[in-house]
């Protein structure tokens, strides 16, 4: 497939954005669509990744990997993309499903026996996937501030959690606690935790830049500064008064988002700092620490829809049993219409746009990163950032990129 270099230097906000990269022959909009971004948005450092068939028609990259435009954002930057880790996790999860070492109806304690306790034990693998299991957030005196950065004792709270209602029956989205949970399934099944499993099973097969946990010096080396926008509702809520513990699921969207982030740090490091730090990369928080770049993203999903280089990461069954449509709710935590299946996102337009396949799947990231797969043009897509956007869905950005890629597809 012939590719054509893209080279341009933007000028915008009083600064200049030098952009590089490549694209397929019929893909040049996407380049635009990305240089766009630059000229008119408030896009900092970014890239932005397309595979079809197999084959990679989009590669850009371009901007500062810095605040202060001290580093160039290179071809081999990457970012901590925040929630899209949740659809990485998702499709490592399903392949194990897909080597029967998990059943998506079985209860989490008959592989987690510890799990049962505090009425947990009718709670099956399927609810902790589509964010129906009743525990998105902690309300037991097991954790301490930081704790969200200390495995194990993350794990003995949730043994410990008691379900907030009935399990089964609301959709609320698990924003930690769902990486943990099925972190820990994994752990009990294969012996390795999802930084792990994806480095000897998924990335490492694929040379996907994309880590949950354990960076090491070098790996840290190309990681770009995040700028989290804190006129976000999940920053922002850290401004709130923690509420006392309601007593009805409609209770919980008041106080909720601010409960899920309450053990992330102590209250002398701001929220960014932690964001940026060292520790950050290295410890697994499956849901939300992934960092890399857009090319590793859409390598994943294109293996997860279709075969890249020799991988192919799932079976057409079971990419079919992870799309199924669990439910299409406003999701209780942050009053958002997500349209669930199994582990992953459906397109959800309002929240998460996929473009025009409502059969696309993935999982969106706080402040504008994406990484999504269309099963039927076999496509895995991925955008990613380091200046967050503050809008509710995955922003103007990403849906140019979009739009541009299926105008040329």
């Amino acid at each position: 497939m012939a590719q054509i270099d893209f080279a341009q230097d933007v000028t915008a906000r009083g600064a200049t954005f030098p952009l590089h990269g490549h694209v397929a022959a019929g893909f040049e909009g996407v380049a635009e669509a990305f240089a766009t971004n630059f000229r008119e948005e408030e896009e900092l450092g970014a890239a932005c990744s397309v595979v079809i068939d197999g084959q990679t028609v989009v590669d850009l990259w371009g901007g500062y990997a810095r605040a202060d435009h001290s580093a160039h954002w290179d071809k081999h930057s990457t970012v901590c993309m925040m929630s899209v880790a949740k659809g990485v996790t998702g499709i490592a999860f399903n392949m194990l499903a897909d080597r029967g070492l998990v059943d998506f109806d079985e209860p989490v304690a008959t592989y987690w026996p510890e799990f049962a306790a505090a009425g947990k034990e009718a709670i099956t693998v399927r609810m902790i996937l589509d964010h129906t299991a009743a525990i998105p957030v902690l309300t037991n005196d097991v954790m301490y501030p930081g704790g969200l950065l200390d495995y194990d004792n993350y794990i003995r709270a949730l043994e410990v959690q008691e379900p907030l209602w009935q399990p089964g029956t609301v959709a609320a989205y698990h924003v930690h606690n769902q990486g943990f949970l099925l972190g820990e399934i994994m752990r009990r099944v294969t012996g390795m935790t999802v930084g792990p499993f994806l480095r000897q099973n998924v990335t490492g097969p694929l040379g996907a830049e994309y880590y949950i946990g354990g960076m090491d010096a070098e790996e840290q080396s190309h990681v770009a500064e995040v700028l989290p926008n804190t006129k976000a509702r999940l920053f922002a809520a850290k401004d709130q008064a923690m509420p006392d513990k309601p007593t009805t699921p409609e209770g919980w969207q008041d106080g909720a988002v601010l409960r899920s982030f309450a053990f992330l740090q102590n209250a002398k490091e701001p929220w960014y700092d932690t964001m940026n730090s060292a520790r950050w990369r290295e410890v697994e928080i499956a849901s939300g620490s992934g960092h890399g770049n857009a090319r590793g993203v859409a390598r994943i999903y294109g293996a997860a829809t279709g075969e890249v280089d020799g991988v192919d990461l799932l079976s057409d069954a079971q990419l079919e049993a992870m799309i199924e449509e669990q439910h299409n709710q406003v999701e209780l935590l942050q009053d958002r219409p997500y349209h669930q299946a199994n582990s992953v996102l459906l397109n959800s337009p309002v929240a998460v746009y996929m473009g025009p396949n409502m059969r696309s799947f993935g999982h969106h990231g706080l402040g504008g990163s994406i990484g999504f797969g269309d099963p039927d043009a076999k496509l895995g897509f991925s955008y990613c950032c380091n200046q967050m956007h503050a809008v509710g869905d995955n922003g103007p950005r990403a849906r140019r990129l979009i739009d541009a890629v299926y105008a040329a597809v």
